[in-house]
């Protein structure tokens, strides 16, 4: 165990009645996590590639409903959030005993069973997220292509050209990046990547008011896209399918508690978390409302669905370009975010099953001149390599950005938003059944559980009907 692993536990065991300094109650180093580090964490994981759909998504509910959607997820995010945070700590809020992740906080309020199911839907999101992501960088990539060609044939030629090539480059960059031993290693990845996103989205919302003021008017109308440019059912269809994409714009849920742990206390975790969420929270909501609307404003009916490679814009080349290029960095970063967790939780399952086997458990030291050595594990070597590549073979064949974002929205936000949360709560508050608050509460839950259910019909529609065109490995854009 060594010197440390034994200050280690002494310190664990002797936490009760003194806390030595520089330790917190569990024996870990002191956390030193503020409002202002928990609220730029959020904003990161929050303010993703779902912004460039919201465009879209705003175009197919129109001026009345699309605003009000964005805000509708906006409060119910911050409202489960705050119930979610409540869970940081069993029992008592300052004292009690921590949860370090989402599921352990599901296992110490619920019990085995509900573990198992969120373990699943959290996993499967993550992988679901990783598709999303190579899907849309494959696009930005091409995007920068396409923009060039563009401007250099004058508009002449059509530029049509494969996704496969940039899928299977973003593949093999990942495949390097996922070799990064573990999450405390990615912080500097994380740094651009919340640069990156922020650089992209701010573009998208400068050409969106530029777009506006050229036009010199606001498009758009009240009820959304018109049945004529749309069918009736297809209308109703991407209605549904546009809940999804704003669901996937504030999914951070499956994060919040590993946030959450970074936070120093006193005043409690849970009481700082609140304040960061509401926080990051109104300045994504802004942003989106910014974006979405100033992007329909520019568009109405024919908004892209995504707003900087769906050649709404044309001009300036480069700043697109720019714009595309960090969409792609951007994206990169936040693939290892996503699926470090879904990494760590198989290694460790496969090390706890073959303890013996050197296969899975002896790291290799490759010395770096100027660095530390490199720890080459052939587990993680092998099995993280395979993932990627089935990622990236699954985004060649469903490559269709918009369905893929509104059926993660759907998948991941009522059981993990929303549900887990909302239970949790009850059963660590003792909330009596049938109570007016467990009424409230039990409403709300099953409103949202009906609109993921629409969102996934509406993107599940979106993607046959994609596929009714659509050969495999060989989408052209």
């Amino acid at each position: 165990m060594g010197e440390k692993g034994a200050v280690k536990n002494h310190l664990h065991n002797n936490l009760v009645f003194d806390h030595p300094i520089g330790f917190d109650d569990d024996g870990r180093l002191k956390r030193t996590g503020t409002v202002w580090t928990a609220s730029a964490h959020i904003i990161t994981a929050v303010i993703g590639s779902g912004v460039l759909s919201l465009a879209w998504a705003t175009a197919q509910l129109g001026w009345i409903a699309g605003p009000a959607v964005i805000f509708l997820f906006s409060f119910v995010t911050y409202y489960t959030s705050t119930l979610l945070a409540a869970c940081y700590r069993c029992d008592d809020p300052v004292n009690g005993k921590r949860n370090y992740t989402y599921m352990e906080a599901v296992r110490a309020n619920l019990g085995a069973f509900e573990v198992k199911i969120c373990g699943w839907v959290q996993y499967l999101n993550l992988f679901g997220v990783a598709i999303g992501y190579t899907i849309a960088s494959s696009i930005s990539m091409m995007a920068i292509k396409r923009s060039n060609c563009f401007h250099a044939s004058r508009g002449k030629n059509p530029c049509h050209m494969n996704s496969n090539p940039y899928m299977i480059g973003f593949g093999i960059a990942e495949i390097i990046f996922s070799q990064i031993p573990d999450f405390d290693q990615l912080w500097w990845l994380s740094i651009v990547a919340a640069v990156m996103s922020f650089t992209y989205s701010t573009i998208g919302l400068g050409l969106g008011i530029a777009k506006v003021a050229e036009n010199g008017k606001i498009r758009g109308s009240l009820t959304g896209i018109s049945v004529g440019t749309v069918t009736q059912t297809q209308k109703i269809w991407r209605s549904f399918q546009a809940l999804g994409d704003m669901a996937f714009a504030y999914s951070y849920s499956l994060i919040l508690i590993e946030i959450q742990d970074t936070l120093k206390a006193p005043p409690s975790e849970s009481k700082t978390m609140s304040k960061a969420t509401l926080l990051s929270v109104g300045v994504t909501t802004l942003f989106y409302m910014l974006c979405g609307c100033m992007g329909y404003a520019a568009f109405g009916d024919l908004s892209p669905g995504n707003l900087l490679t769906g050649f709404g814009f044309y001009n300036p080349f480069w700043l697109l370009d720019i714009a595309n290029a960090a969409i792609v960095i951007h994206l990169v970063g936040a693939y290892q975010v996503y699926c470090q967790p879904l990494f760590a939780f198989i290694e460790k399952s496969a090390a706890k099953r073959f303890p013996d086997s050197e296969f899975i458990t002896k790291d290799i030291k490759i010395p770096i001149p100027g660095f530390r050595p490199y720890n080459l594990n052939f587990f993680r070597l092998v099995w993280r390599t395979i993932f990627v590549m089935l990622t990236t073979l699954i985004s060649m064949l469903l490559p269709f950005f918009n369905d893929i974002v509104g059926l993660l929205g759907a998948i991941g936000f009522w059981p993990l938003t929303v549900y887990f949360p909302v239970e949790m709560y009850i059963s660590q508050n003792k909330i009596a059944k049938w109570s007016t608050r467990w009424l409230c509460l039990q409403i709300l839950s099953i409103a949202c559980l009906i609109i993921t259910i629409a969102a996934a019909a509406g993107s599940i529609a979106g993607v046959i009907l994609d596929l009714k065109s659509y050969t495999p490995f060989s989408t052209a854009y």
